[in-house]
């Protein structure tokens, strides 16, 4: 059985920072690609980090590029999200997401989430 528990979100002023953490127990799941997903109501669920081969590659939509930034502690089971420079339409629940083999199309399992909210 595998569990994802996020930390770290919160209620913050635009412009701010903040660290998520997804800590990861149990098997089976693919080390070798982590994500962080976020979801908003009356928007479409939306990958916001990809993290291959403990952090070999990134990968970022253009939403977030520049100001998000993925990392994972193999050791810790343990991945981030920093997120700098806060934005509004940042606001959403996020959680980390994994798979039981990277070439799998869905994930296998999803942490509850934490809640993100930036005001203006």
């Amino acid at each position: 059985q595998v569990q994802l528990t996020e930390s770290g979100g919160g209620s913050v002023q635009a412009g701010a920072s903040l660290r998520l953490s997804c800590v990861i127990s149990g098997q089976p799941y693919d080390k070798n690609c982590m994500n962080w997903l976020r979801q908003s109501p009356g928007r479409p669920r939306e990958s916001v980090a990809v993290i291959y081969s403990g952090g070999k590659s990134t990968f970022y939509p253009d939403s977030v590029k520049g100001r998000f930034t993925i990392s994972q502690d193999v050791a810790k089971n343990t991945v981030y999200l920093q997120m700098d420079n806060l934005k509004p339409e940042d606001t959403a629940l996020y959680y980390c997401a994994a798979k039981t083999n990277c070439w799998a199309d869905e994930f296998a399992y999803r942490g509850q989430g934490t809640q993100v909210t930036v005001s203006s």
